[in-house]
């Protein structure tokens, strides 16, 4: 039996693109997906398919010797806005799930590690303009707690076991195709189905917090090229970088398509996590070590996210 590929977590935002993508470049029966719920019609009928709680060990284990997987993409998480509300169970999904990947990479029962970071790192004494690859990390919220020791974990697992694990920081992902998860950045992606269904939309942020974001097939083009380069890359979670823009900024952007689309701003809880993070990313690093460029600015992706949403909901 060839080798495959596992992604935990396919269901999810980033993760039901990413798998997608995966079947695209090496074959749809190698790419196995799976998570804790079904996926949407194009993950399930587009290959295999299995139910794993990922903070199950032996669940985990038992699909890797069942499909003889080389290689895992741990995709499940908790997000920000919602690990807040579900601190335990967010530190338990996202820690625990980690650490079975890397007991199976220790045991060589798997041969490489894909584990998604997060700008969430990075808190309040940090750079906030242009922040470096290597700063300050004091996270206040659970999920960036729990993203920087997953660092930390990567890193002690590749320096005293030579466990091959990779991993990028991600900014705020948008994408048409799935639904937001429970992050911070999700007025990102809700402006834009607002914009078309209801012409009006109340964001969560005020008008002038500016974000990093990145576009998902940008996303997904950094995971896969990350992965597929050679060794040696450096055991730390990279900065990617893309856009970074503020709620009024992408409103201007959607006006010009939609001239009477209008945005309130009534700011919740969510501000202060959002005022915790960097407002720009430097990813000097991924650039030199593996050539990471993106490709979508912000009006190149209001215009796909516009088109394709027109084309979801009929318009």
């Amino acid at each position: 039996m060839s080798e495959t590929i596992l992604i935990l977590g396919a269901s999810g935002q980033i993760g039901t693109e990413l798998t997608l993508k995966l079947r695209e470049i090496y074959g749809n029966s190698t790419i196995i997906a799976s998570d804790i719920r079904k996926g949407n019609t194009e993950l399930m009928e587009s290959g295999p398919f299995e139910i794993i709680d990922a903070t199950n060990y032996h669940s985990i284990l038992s699909v890797v010797k069942n499909y003889n997987v080389s290689e895992v993409y741990l995709m499940a998480a908790m997000l920000s806005v919602t690990a807040e509300k579900y601190p335990k169970k967010a530190w338990n999904l996202n820690m625990n799930s980690l650490l079975h990947v890397l007991k199976l990479a220790k045991k060589k029962v798997i041969k490489k590690v894909f584990w998604p970071s997060s700008i969430a790192v990075f808190g309040t004494t940090s750079t906030n303009q242009n922040t470096p690859q290597v700063t300050v990390m004091e996270p206040t919220t659970v999920y960036g707690i729990s993203k920087l020791a997953g660092e930390r974990w990567c890193a002690y697992y590749k320096n005293h076991f030579n466990v091959d694990v990779r991993s990028v920081r991600y900014p705020g992902i948008i994408s048409w195709k799935t639904a937001p998860g429970g992050g911070t950045t999700d007025y990102a992606i809700e402006i834009y189905h607002k914009a078309l269904t209801q012409g009006s939309y109340s964001c969560f942020l005020s008008e002038n917090t500016r974000l990093p974001m990145m576009y998902m097939d940008d996303a997904v083009k950094a995971t896969v090229d990350l992965m597929q380069a050679d060794e040696p890359i450096d055991y730390f979670s990279y900065n990617i970088a893309a856009i970074n823009f503020t709620p009024k900024e992408i409103t201007e952007a959607i006006q010009k398509h939609l001239p009477d689309f209008k945005v309130e701003y009534t700011p919740d809880f969510r501000q202060q996590i959002a005022d915790s993070w960097p407002q720009s990313i430097n990813d000097e690093k991924a650039k030199n070590d593996w050539n990471w460029q993106h490709s979508f600015n912000l009006e190149r992706m209001t215009s796909v996210m516009l088109k394709n949403l027109k084309a979801k909901y009929n318009l």
